[in-house]
């Protein structure tokens, strides 16, 4: 990786980034030294521009970035590095260095599922209830859908909130599977219904 140090004096931005939420943490500054630093630890070292040394973040604290990748932009001059916190990143005790919270958006794992049964339809591995369902076939896999959402409307109408989320969580998760075996993704639908969202569409 070719990084230009020297753009700005010797130091890079840095922006840092919970790899699992994907939240920005926050923005340091790094020169050649706190960059190979970073990478022969594998924890986040900075060049402090007030104290003029080298700080590896969590040094004091305990709360350290642990690196899980490094990305150069376009001008070789500012990184963005994925990390795993080990806890609060901000001095103040916050999650992050705007004061907001790092929490997962649930929504996130749809795609991480959606990569997991992709994995399961390459794979094929015994004993899976996935696997299965694809040797079943495309008629099975669309009944399943089918029954899971006759479910959902049944908790919906006579049920409780619990089991609605419970039997609508089925309904999704064979839908994935069903949408796999076509070679779709669920993120096609999101595509679809943020297009419905725009101004101007109009139904097909």
């Amino acid at each position: 990786m070719t990084i230009d140090f020297e753009k700005c004096g010797g130091l890079v931005p840095a922006i840092i980034q919970d790899a699992e939420t994907k939240n920005v943490l926050m923005l340091g500054f790094m020169n050649q030294e706190a960059y190979d630093k970073t990478i022969e630890t594998g924890l986040v070292t900075f060049y402090s521009r007030t104290r003029k040394t080298l700080w590896t973040k969590g040094e004091t604290s305990n709360n350290y970035l642990h690196v899980v990748e490094i990305k150069n932009d376009c001008d070789n001059d500012t990184l963005l590095i994925y990390v795993h916190p080990d806890g609060p990143v901000c001095h103040t005790g916050t999650d992050t260095c705007w004061g907001e919270k790092n929490e997962k958006n649930p929504l996130l794992f749809l795609t991480e599922l959606n990569n997991f049964i992709e994995k399961r339809h390459e794979e094929m591995p015994e004993g899976s209830y996935t696997t299965s369902l694809f040797r079943d076939g495309l008629n099975r896999m669309a009944q399943k859908v089918g029954e899971e959402a006759l479910e959902l409307v049944i908790e919906a109408t006579n049920g409780t909130n619990e089991r609605m989320i419970y039997e609508g969580s089925d309904m999704l998760y064979h839908l994935i599977v069903l949408l796999t075996s076509k070679g779709l993704r669920i993120e096609q639908m999101a595509a679809e219904l943020a297009e419905r969202h725009a101004p101007g569409w109009k139904k097909h």
